[in-house]
Formats: C-alpha cells, sequence, structure tokens
C-alpha cells in the first residue's frame, strides 16, 4: 500500500518512513505542500499523511486542494497544533484522522491500519481467501493454519492481491505498491517476487493472465 508522507521535519520524516516501511507500506516522502498537491492530482497515494506547518502553505489548504482532485483519498493529519479549533478545522477540511505531536508510533500505525481497512475488500484485520488467511496487525499469513514465513516484499505483494481479489494486477501496478519513487526495480523483479511466493502458497493460488497480470480468485479453478 503506498503512502505519501508530507513533512517538513527531515528528520521525524526519516524516522517514520523507516517506521512505516516496515509495517509493510511504500513510503514517499514530500516537504512542501505545492509538491504534495501536484503528486496526488497526477498519482494519488492510497493513505496520505500530512503534516499542517509546511514551510510554503498551510496544511488546511493542500487538504482543501486535495480534496478537489481526490475527495476519497484518506488523510490523517499529523501535527503539533492541539488547540480543538485546530481540530475541528483540519477535520472539517477534510482529514479522516488527527493526531498531535508528540504521538507513540504504535498510535499512528494503529490508526493507518484503520483507515487502511476500508480501502481494499478487507473489513476487518483479516484477509481471508479458501485456506490462506493474512493478518494485517501482525503481519502474519497462515495457510491451512500453518504458519508461512514470508518477505517484506512477499507480504506487500500478496497482500496487494488478496485485497484485490478477482482483480487482475498489472506487473506495473504491483511495482507501484511495492516500490517507492526513485527505487530501481529490474525487469523481472515482480515475476521472481511471485515465483518466491508461489513456492509458498497452495497450488493455483495465484494466476497468471498471459499478458495483462496476476489475480487471485475466489474459487481455486484456474
Amino acid at each position: 500500500m503506498r503512502l505519501l508522507l508530507v513533512e517538513d521535519d527531515r528528520v521525524l520524516a526519516a524516522a517514520l518512513s523507516r517506521a512505516l516501511r516496515a509495517e509493510g507500506f511504500v513510503v514517499d516522502h514530500l516537504d512542501a505542500g505545492k509538491a504534495a498537491v501536484e503528486a496526488v492530482a497526477v498519482s494519488a497515494p492510497d493513505l496520505l499523511v500530512l503534516d499542517l506547518g509546511l514551510p510554503d502553505m498551510d496544511g488546511t489548504r493542500v487538504l482543501q486542494q486535495v480534496r478537489k482532485s481526490q475527495p476519497r483519498l484518506p488523510v490523517l493529519v499529523l501535527t503539533a497544533r492541539d488547540g480543538v479549533s485546530d481540530k475541528v478545522s483540519a477535520l472539517d477540511t477534510g482529514a479522516d484522522d488527527y493526531l498531535c505531536k508528540p504521538f507513540e508510533m504504535d498510535e499512528l500505525l494503529a490508526r493507518l491500519r484503520v483507515l487502511a481497512r476500508h480501502i481494499g475488500t478487507s473489513a476487518s484485520s483479516q484477509v481471508k481467501i479458501r485456506e490462506v488467511c493474512l493478518e494485517l496487525a501482525s503481519h502474519e499469513v497462515s495457510v491451512d493454519d500453518l504458519p508461512v514465513t514470508l518477505s517484506r516484499r512477499e507480504y506487500m505483494l500478496l497482500k496487494a492481491l488478496m485485497e484485490n481479489m478477482g482483480r487482475v494486477l498489472t506487473r506495473e501496478a504491483l511495482e507501484n505498491k511495492l516500490y517507492g519513487w526513485g527505487e530501481l526495480v529490474a525487469s523481472n523483479t515482480i515475476e521472481v517476487h511471485i515465483s518466491n511466493l508461489r513456492k509458498k502458497m497452495p497450488e493455483g493460488f495465484i494466476r497468471t493472465v498471459r499478458g495483462v497480470g496476476y489475480t487471485i480468485s475466489k474459487d481455486s479453478k484456474s
């Protein structure tokens, strides 16, 4: 899942990016409001974490402009402004959640998991398709109730496919879910991840749609 972090404190942004990537997010970072508005309009992320105290424009203005192009994009405001009026203004402008600095990382991650659950097919903290079960909070995967060990990218790939059950995801779409801006991606990277993941999944669980991409179906038929 792709997350755009808009935060001008580079030390905080670096720490947040590391923690969010460890949680399974693909993180892109910007430190200015105008760039964030343009980035969202061109290619919207799955989630937006937005600081209000940006150097070039106030975060509430960023939020207003983001809502014009992406009215349903989940937005969590992350700011040092803790006044009731600030919270009300941000929520009324279109924020889905509001977290004041300083904050506990566990709380931020929990709030983001809540927002993320409303994006895909999952309505809870668990995604289960046939004998494969994926726990969103703990990042645990099991097949027939037996635990399966996945790398971070394998987990992210499986999560993307399971949350989009029945849809065919292209290689480019999967690359966007696994890699951030500027990361070098070899031409066969997704194919390698799919091959490794298939060895750990039931036979036929991940289907190749030749010339298009990959999908997981609700039933076991090919």
